[in-house]
């Protein structure tokens, strides 16, 4: 079954519509978020829909968690995108889990300045 993904100009969030055939044209166009019907077709990777079991079937896998470091922003978001892609949400980009990291880190040198600056 096609999986088409369009991105809603209101408010900037991908929809999912899922048809039987490709010929199947989809209509109406609504952003399943906030409603709008103005979207644009994304060209969408190739992906297989697996069952809810097996994606937490996957996430339980210790070996896949091996490396993560829960004191390491960059570990920490290397973890929330494999969560997201394994749920199937991708509302949050990538971009954005790389740029909220760098904020982390850089509240922490602030921080760690801070405290440097009191004891020393």
């Amino acid at each position: 079954m096609p999986i088409y993904e369009y991105r809603c100009l209101s408010c900037g969030r991908k929809s999912e519509f899922i048809t039987f055939r490709v010929s199947e044209e989809i209509s109406p166009l609504i952003c399943s978020h906030c409603g709008g019907t103005d979207l644009a077709r994304l060209i969408s990777r190739v992906r297989v829909r697996l069952s809810e079991e097996t994606r937490l079937e996957r996430l339980s896998d210790p070996t896949r968690w091996s490396h993560f470091d829960e004191n390491d922003p960059r570990s920490v978001a290397n973890f929330m995108k494999t969560l997201g892609r394994e749920m199937g949400n991708d509302d949050m980009e990538a971009d954005d889990i790389d740029s909220l990291v760098e904020e982390t880190m850089e509240a922490e040198r602030v921080e760690d300045s801070l405290s440097e600056g009191k004891t020393g």
